[in-house]
């Protein structure tokens, strides 16, 4: 199977909204978060990122968002994969991605926090390098520092 990752696209709006739905039913909180339902105005304008993973017959099956809390730093956001399509690598793709555009804008801290019983999110993290400094919101909060400069695939 081959992904693509691309930045978000109205064209996908709806088939986005769907993949995170089934994520989130998976996890048992199928609900919409709001800054979902307006990619331009919660990310873009405000200078964040949000991509989407792309499958071969067209369909969002993963996607992450990313948001500035510093010159130097980051948080993840809704980085979900489709339930079908886990385990097959496509949230390190995603991850790679903000990675590679954290480089390019000279950001050195990537961020993240997810609540306790996120157990594949407890195992993916770790294994991607992020480290726990605590709890944040009663959530753990992991931080991975990357090096500036070294560039996998960011266009």
């Amino acid at each position: 199977m081959s992904i693509k990752i691309i930045r978000y696209n109205n064209e996908y709006r709806d088939d986005m909204f769907l993949c995170y739905l089934l994520a989130k039913e998976a996890l048992g909180k199928p609900h919409l978060r709001d800054d979902l339902l307006d990619i331009q105005r919660n990310y873009f304008e405000l200078g964040d990122e949000f991509w989407l993973a792309i499958s071969d017959d067209n369909r969002v099956v993963g996607m992450v968002g990313e948001h500035r809390i510093s010159d130097k730093g980051i948080f993840l956001k809704r980085l979900f994969i489709k339930p079908d399509y886990k385990r097959s690598g496509i949230a390190g793709q995603l991850l790679e991605k903000v990675e590679d555009y954290a480089r390019a804008q000279g950001i050195s801290e990537i961020h993240t926090r997810f609540p306790e019983h996120y157990v594949e999110a407890g195992k993916f993290y770790p294994a991607k390098g992020f480290i726990k400094i605590g709890l944040d919101e009663n959530q753990n909060h992991l931080v991975k520092k990357i090096e500036i400069g070294k560039m996998k695939s960011w266009k």
